[in-house]
């Protein structure tokens, strides 16, 4: 958290706010949150820059400037905004960038997983990422046979960001759910008609979620209301909404894991003890949603 949905919804605000503003001064106020290049060349650097454009990339958030690129990861607990006028510093804040048109860009990390890259090559940091999930060009075919060059559970896979850039807990426990899959299903085990079924799902779980500014379940990320659509997220020993049959909780991958044992049931290409990951890293109606 957060996840494709969010980061979108944060990129899309800062970029209407924040195009065109030039950074006039950087306070770097925990040296550990960047990862490159060093704090002293990172203040020179992007002192005087200019804020281009705003994007994401998976879960990243991609400023482009006047002559370098900055990337962020909010990871589990950053969040990046603006406030007006001259920042007065907060305990959990980790960078105030000070902006034209008297704004401060804040990033506030309470529990300081979140970094920052500074860099005139992004792909020395993105380039692992696999396909963005709503891509005109990432079609149900190609993703069939992303999951059949893999031998994996589904939920570590979707989870994985070098197979798949965005998706997190929360949208892949729904989209499994929507489309019938158990979360321990091997990948190469999905029928073509199946995959296809999980890529709607995928496209279809996202964009509500982007549609509704994303999911507010914890004290960082603020404004969304996916949380209150969810048909299987955090709704263990609830009725699922389709069949009625109350949600279970599981373990998968060391993620909590919601799941449905109707919806989607335990069936061919379960795996064998042998075969589950080690530790490590269908449409339904649209009031389910």
């Amino acid at each position: 958290m957060p996840e494709l949905p969010e980061v979108e919804t944060i990129a899309r605000k800062l970029s209407s706010i924040l195009t065109g503003k030039e950074i006039r001064t950087v306070d770097l106020r925990w040296e550990r949150s960047l990862s490159t290049p060093t704090p002293t060349e990172f203040q020179q650097r992007l002192c005087g820059q200019t804020i281009e454009s705003i994007s994401r990339r998976g879960k990243y958030l991609h400023l482009y400037l006047s002559q370098d690129q900055l990337l962020i990861h909010l990871r589990m607990s950053g969040d990046l905004f603006t406030t007006e006028g001259i920042r007065i510093p907060e305990k959990h804040d980790r960078l105030i960038l000070g902006l034209s048109g008297d704004l401060s860009l804040i990033f506030n990390d309470t529990r300081k997983f979140g970094r920052i890259w500074l860099t005139g090559d992004p792909a020395q940091v993105l380039g692992s990422l696999g396909p963005e999930p709503l891509d005109d060009d990432f079609t149900p075919q190609i993703f069939f046979a992303r999951l059949h060059n893999r031998h994996r559970q589904l939920k570590p896979l979707l989870l994985d960001q070098t197979f798949l850039a965005g998706m997190g807990n929360i949208y892949t426990d729904e989209a499994l759910h929507i489309a019938g899959l158990h979360p321990r299903r091997l990948s190469d085990s999905l029928t073509e008609h199946q995959a296809a079924l999980l890529w709607q799902a995928i496209q279809d779980v996202l964009q509500e979620g982007i549609r509704r500014n994303g999911a507010s379940i914890d004290w960082v990320y603020r404004g969304g209301d996916f949380q209150n659509y969810f048909r299987v997220y955090g709704r263990e020993g609830e009725a699922c909404l389709v069949c009625k049959t109350n949600i279970e909780k599981l373990i998968v991958g060391q993620r909590g894991t919601h799941i449905c044992p109707v919806c989607q049931p335990i069936e061919e290409g379960f795996p064998k003890e042998s075969e589950i990951d080690s530790p490590s890293q269908s449409k339904f109606p649209s009031e389910y949603y």
